[in-house]
Parts: C-alpha cells; structure tokens; sequence
C-alpha cells in the first residue's frame, strides 16, 4: 500500500490514460516494466504493475512528481500524457517548463510564483501576463483562462446578446484583444443567436419548455461560443 505523502497533495494534472495505454504499448512494455522503471530509476518504490494498470484505466491519477517519472520511463514529454490543460500549473507542465523558469521569464520571484498557481489566482500586470503567455506559448483562449478574465468575459459577453452588442466591443477588447472586425462579427451573431433562442420562446403563447432551456444552454456555453466564432473567422 502506498505510504501517505509527508507534504500536502497539489491537485493531479489532467491526465490522458488512453495516451499513457498507447505509449507504453508502442514501446512493447507491460505494466510490469514500467512499475519497475518507476521503482528503480525515479525512487517510487510503492508503484506496482496494477497501480499502473489503474492509472491507464482512469480508475487512479498520477500526481505531478508521477506523472514526470511515468514520462521518463516512457520516453515523452509530460504533455503527451495530460489532456487539456486547464490550469496555470497544468499549461506548465503541459509544456515541461520548470516553475524557475516561468518565474524568471515573467520578473517575478519563485515563491510568489508558485503561490499564484497553487491558489490560481494570476495577479501579474499587464507586462507580466505578456509574458507569461510567451513563455507557455498560451493561445488567446487558454490565456483569457489561466489569467482569470474567463469569468468576467462570461459578464460581459452574457450582457452584449441580451441588451445591446455595440456597447460591449471595447470592454471585450480590453480583456480578450480580438480583431476588432471579427469581434464585432462575432458579437452580432451571437447577440442573433440568443435573440433567435428568445423569440422562439416568446412565440405561441410562451413558447415551449425546450426553446427556454435552450436559451440557458445558450447562455451556460457562451465563452466557448465565442471562441468558436473567432475560431472560425481566423485565418
């Protein structure tokens, strides 16, 4: 049985357990061979062949110092066995940047570095956030996410379809900065869209119970609406 940890647990990465499945089989190596690995070369003498088994089933997650060892033993980078990231910390070890690293590239010291991604919390300036998305290489999305702007885009862009679009193009701008064609384009159709939801709603005496909840769902997805729609008007 595995010995409790001594130090508090971060949260696991999202890990891909059918890519850890496929690397592994590619190499010609059971479970046994990598519980071994991870026992000899990375110091993990708790892991077994079924421990491993586990982890390729989804049933166990690897934590960060696992998830790096399994890496090595399988000849990748950590990033091919975690699924997308969602995270700060999860972005980093997607891309096998050292924390010292990150920290270095965006003036910051390491320790109020890993306390923003321990806590999520991206406090960084203007400045630093430019280059946080260099260093990990963010896509605008990813990096709208990590820097906690999703929330209040998910204000802004729930206000412009339900009252007037025109309004919300600057403030959109401001923590997303889109092509301001595109962004207007996209706010059009989707300020269309809803409206569209809500009159089917409205028709025939109130409309029906789906075209309502299909309105919410609407709503509940509108961030990735809108990134979709930029998507799709980006060469």
């Amino acid at each position: 049985m595995r010995p409790p940890s001594p130090r508090p647990s971060r949260p696991a990465p999202p890990f891909n357990a059918p890519a850890a499945r496929r690397l592994r089989a590619a190499l010609g190596m059971g479970p046994e061979h990598v519980a071994y690995g991870l026992r000899v070369s990375y110091g993990l003498p708790y892991v077994t062949p079924d421990l491993v088994t586990a982890w390729e089933r989804g049933t166990a997650t690897p934590d960060n110092p696992e998830l790096t060892a399994l890496a090595g033993v399988l000849w990748c980078s950590p990033g091919e066995l975690l699924g997308r990231p969602r995270t700060l910390r999860e972005h980093r070890l997607a891309r096998a940047v050292a924390a010292e690293d990150v920290a270095h590239a965006v003036g910051m010291d390491l320790r109020g570095y890993l306390r923003m991604e321990e806590r999520e919390d991206w406090r960084g300036n203007e400045r630093q956030s430019a280059a946080l998305a260099r260093v990990l290489d963010l896509a605008l999305p990813d990096f709208v996410s990590v820097t906690g702007r999703e929330a209040k885009l998910a204000d802004l862009l729930h206000s412009a379809v339900t009252t007037r679009w025109q309004a919300y193009v600057r403030p959109v701008t401001k923590l997303a900065p889109v092509d301001r064609d595109v962004l207007e384009e996209v706010l059009q159709e989707l300020h269309q869209d809803y409206q569209g939801h809500m009159a089917a709603t409205l028709s025939w005496g109130g409309g029906t119970r789906g075209a309502s909840e299909s309105g919410r769902d609407f709503l509940d997805r509108i961030v990735d609406n809108f990134w979709a729609g930029v998507e799709s008007r980006t060469p």
